[in-house]
């Protein structure tokens, strides 16, 4: 029968040498264990005692295995398994491996709570009597995983916080235009449709100069909830491209089904009644919508589009605003035809 090497045996020579090594290894704050080629157990520092609820004593010339009711992870006996086997060592990230070893947080107490979650490096050791060891270090990585949830929170705030106007919570114009550019690429490329929709908010300046730039500010406001009240696919979104003018991309969507949503969005806000004694429409705030609709097979480009959608608008305005106005597939090098259709009347 092998006898047990004593734990100064790998470190230090003499007592006082133990007895340092001892307290080395207990000080450490990570899980230290070594066990041997069977699995038998050789060295069970403080850490691991505290965090699996089983006392040194308890633990040294037992096997590993046997010491946990709900046994090792398959992961880890495999891992263990190849370190003996192939003299290399290996690393259980948890970012694949979560827990694999029962270990909790402090106190350990009934159990009942979640395991820690875990980083474990198995590194073979060979003795000077050719004899296999495995020395199992265990990280708390609990702390790092809640940091970079808040880095990645962090993050994904700026990211949202670069393409959202901070006013009205809506896309900027930097999101419209990368947007645009991939929405309108796509339609060619997959030759499907696409509707842009261009709004105004009507006498928006009129109404500054009455009720001050806070209640504008207020209106504003309004005006996306309301636009995103009758927008229901992920992909369709409101996007401020400039003072009270917004931006709305219909991918997928062709010239009825883009009036449609056009008529839904102009009804919303005139029906949110805010007072406009300014308006020479309306005795409310309304808005004037532009909208264009690409159809495949066309000779129009991004810039021909956008340019027809803004055509579009200022007939809108020009035409006796609070009204849709709408032109479906421009021609580069044409001039723009805009339909004024009966349905687009106003309120």
């Amino acid at each position: 029968m092998n006898s047990i090497p004593a734990k100064n045996e790998f470190a230090f020579s003499g007592e006082i040498g133990g007895k340092i090594a001892e307290n080395i290894w207990d000080s450490i704050k990570s899980g230290l264990i070594l066990v041997d080629s069977e699995g038998k157990i050789l060295l069970w520092n403080d850490w691991i005692a505290q965090h699996s609820g089983i006392p040194a004593e308890s633990a040294l010339n037992h096997f590993l295995g046997s010491l946990f009711p709900d046994g090792l992870a398959a992961s880890f006996k495999n891992a263990l398994r190849n370190v003996l086997h192939y003299k290399l060592p290996i690393i259980l990230s948890n970012a694949l491996h979560r827990s694999p070893l029962p270990l909790y947080p402090l106190p350990v107490a009934h159990r009942k709570q979640d395991r820690m979650q875990q980083s474990i490096i198995i590194t073979p050791i060979v003795t000077s009597e050719k004899k296999r060891l495995c020395l199992i270090q265990v990280t708390d990585a609990t702390l790092s995983i809640k940091r970079e949830r808040v880095l990645k929170s962090y993050s994904e705030r700026l990211s949202k916080a670069a393409i959202t106007d901070a006013l009205t919570g809506a896309y900027n114009r930097r999101f419209f235009d990368e947007r645009f550019t991939a929405e309108f690429s796509r339609a060619q490329r997959q030759n499907i449709p696409l509707s842009l929709i261009m709004l105004d908010v009507d006498f928006f300046k009129d109404y500054n100069d009455r009720y001050g730039h806070p209640a504008g500010d207020k209106v504003l406001i309004s005006v996306v909830k309301a636009l995103k009240s009758q927008l229901h696919r992920p992909t369709d979104v409101v996007t401020r491209y400039g003072g009270e003018e917004f931006a709305i991309i219909l991918p997928d969507s062709g010239s009825e089904g883009g009036r449609i949503v056009a008529e839904k969005l102009r009804v919303a806000v005139s029906g949110l009644n805010i007072p406009h004694g300014t308006s020479t429409v309306a005795d409310h705030l309304t808005i004037s919508i532009g909208i264009v609709s690409y159809q495949p097979d066309t000779s129009c480009n991004a810039t021909c589009f956008l340019e027809a959608a803004d055509a579009a608008l200022y007939s809108a305005k020009h035409g006796g605003r609070n009204c849709v106005r709408h032109l479906v597939t421009p021609e580069c090098g044409k001039p723009c035809q805009v339909d004024t259709p009966q349905a687009d009347s106003p309120d």
